[in-house]
Order: C-alpha cells, then sequence, then structure tokens
C-alpha cells in the first residue's frame, strides 16, 4: 500500500481521458417515483443543506460544482445542483433510481457536458481547462465498458500509457495494483473471464494507475462479493488517508454511512439535503432518512391477486 499512496507527481497531459463515453439512457432520466412528493414531509431545495466546508488554508476543494443543469428533452435530469466536496475524504451522492447521480457524476467526470453551471476539479475550471481538470481525476463509471479482450495487465498498460506514464512505470505500478487488489494470478487472463468482482478491482486499479487526486466511483461495490468489497475499502482508505478523495455513489445505506464524511441526498435531479452525516440523517437511520425524502414507500394497493395463489 504504500507504493500506491507514495507517488503524487502529476503525469504528462494526454489528448483523451481514459475513462470510455458514458451512454445516457432511460435508467438516468428523472422518473415519476423520483419526483414524486415525499410523503411524510415537503422538502424544499436549501431546507436541509449545511453550509459548505471550508477548505484547509493553503488548499483548493477537491471538487465544487455550481448550479448544475442538464437537460434531456423535457426531462431536467439534473436541475441546478451546488456541492462542495473537501480534500482528502470520503463523499457520498445517495438518490433513487432515476434521480440524476450518475448524470451529475458522468459531468464531473467529463464524459457529458452541461447545459449549464460550472465544474472545478482541485481549483481547475472544467470548462476551461478540460484535460487539466481531467488528469487530476481517476474514474469508475457505473455500466462497465472496457477493452475486455485484452489481458488484465494489458488493460492496466493501455490505460497507464494513455495516461502518458513511461511503460517502466506503467509495468511496475501494474505489479504493484495487481497484488493490492489479489489481482497477480489473473493478469495474464482475458478480462471477459473475470468475476464481477474481479473486473470492478482491475477498473478501479486503470482508474488510480496515474496517482489521481480525486476517485469518482459511480456503484462501486455493485455485484461486488464482501471479499471483494473488504479490498476495495481497504485500498480506498489508505489512498484517503494520505490526502487523496473519494466521491462515490451507492444504494448501499450502511457502506455510506460507515465510510463517508459528508453526504448529498439527490432527488429530482435536486440537492435535498447536504451535509456531514448527523446533519443529514437528523436523529434517524441514513436509510429513514432517505427513504423519507425521496418519498416514502409505494402504494401496494390492487395487489391482492397477489394473495391468491394460482395452485
Amino acid at each position: 500500500m504504500a507504493t500506491l499512496a507514495a507517488a503524487r507527481a502529476e503525469a504528462p497531459a494526454t489528448e483523451e481521458a481514459v475513462a470510455e463515453p458514458a451512454v445516457v439512457d432511460q435508467d438516468d432520466a428523472v422518473t415519476e417515483e423520483a419526483l414524486r412528493e415525499p410523503a411524510t414531509a415537503v422538502v424544499r431545495r436549501g431546507d436541509l443543506i449545511a453550509p459548505p466546508p471550508e477548505a484547509e488554508e493553503g488548499t483548493e476543494h477537491a471538487l465544487v460544482i455550481r448550479d448544475l443543469v442538464k437537460v434531456f428533452g423535457d426531462t431536467r435530469a439534473v436541475d441546478g445542483i451546488d456541492l462542495t466536496v473537501p480534500a482528502g475524504s470520503f463523499y457520498g451522492i445517495v438518490g433513487p433510481n432515476g434521480a440524476g447521480k450518475t448524470t451529475t457524476l458522468s459531468i464531473v467526470a467529463g464524459l457529458l457536458r452541461s447545459d449549464s453551471g460550472s465544474v472545478s476539479i482541485c481549483g481547475v475550471d472544467q470548462s476551461a481547462d478540460p484535460r487539466g481538470a481531467k488528469k487530476l481525476m481517476g474514474v469508475l463509471p457505473d455500466r462497465l465498458r472496457t477493452f475486455d479482450r485484452l489481458t488484465g495487465r494489458q488493460l492496466l498498460h493501455y490505460y497507464g500509457l494513455l495516461r502518458g506514464l513511461p511503460a517502466e512505470v506503467v509495468e511496475t505500478r501494474t505489479v504493484d495494483l495487481a497484488r493490492a487488489f489479489d489481482l497477480t494470478s489473473a493478469l495474464g487472463r482475458v478480462v471477459s473471464d473475470y468475476s464481477a468482482g474481479m473486473t470492478k478491482k482491475i477498473m478501479l486499479a486503470g482508474a488510480m494507475i496515474h496517482s489521481p487526486r480525486v476517485l469518482v466511483l459511480d456503484e462501486p461495490f455493485e455485484a461486488v462479493d464482501p471479499v471483494s468489497s473488504g479490498v476495495i475499502l481497504d485500498i480506498l482508505h489508505a489512498y484517503v488517508d494520505h490526502g487523496g478523495t473519494v466521491i462515490l455513489s451507492s444504494h448501499g445505506m450502511d457502506l455510506v454511512e460507515r465510510v463517508c464524511a459528508r453526504i448529498a441526498i439527490i432527488v429530482g435531479g435536486e440537492v435535498l439535503a447536504e451535509g456531514t452525516i448527523d446533519q443529514v440523517r437528523a436523529g434517524q437511520t441514513l436509510e429513514q432518512r432517505f427513504v423519507e425524502l425521496s418519498g416514502g414507500i409505494a402504494e401496494v394497493e390492487g395487489l391482492e391477486w397477489l394473495h391468491a395463489f394460482s395452485d
């Protein structure tokens, strides 16, 4: 782990970002369920949002989003989002399906253009210097797409060379990352033969190979077994302990509550609550608070036939 945390030197900028283009489909549109009025309380934008944290002296925030908007047809998938993520921390973004989380993270990662608003990464304006902003990030998209006919070693070499790292540095970091992620014996196999957990780990290794300041992870633990989740968490904790920033979206409330210093709850393309874990959950569990803000429990009337078994 010392090798992962050590080298922080920035790699030369390249023309392309390593992350592949995001495909936005109906799963990421704001659904009727996401837009439904909360069952237990009427929440207005700004009611439950804590003041943004102050950056430490001599440092920049890892991420600053201001008035971000993205519209698909008649749907405002992202509707004026403001977020401030302090450097050197875990930051969680949660929300129901179709709330706009993936669209927001795709814009942050430079995979999708916003219609308006601004994004800065460690003080670098994404619009003014997109290459500089992308160089500071490692990205793990939700819908994993990769060159899965490459071996694990070939894939990590591809990511490293695309980031402008010398070949010998790429090989050294490939060995280090494979050891840390327990993938050494799998480096010679094609990625299409990997399990879901192994695929997540090799993709995360690719996102980290250039030693970025910020990791943007969309559902990093989805379909991952507990052993692989533990390995990934150990590596991410060491990364944050040495000054890195992890921005993650997840449906796992227990995980978010356990590891994140601050969180934002996004519903209908808006931030309904943001702050420290204690500020957001307001005396409840995070899951209870999430359900309350996102609209409560769906109606189940009309399913009486389901209780009369066909046999």
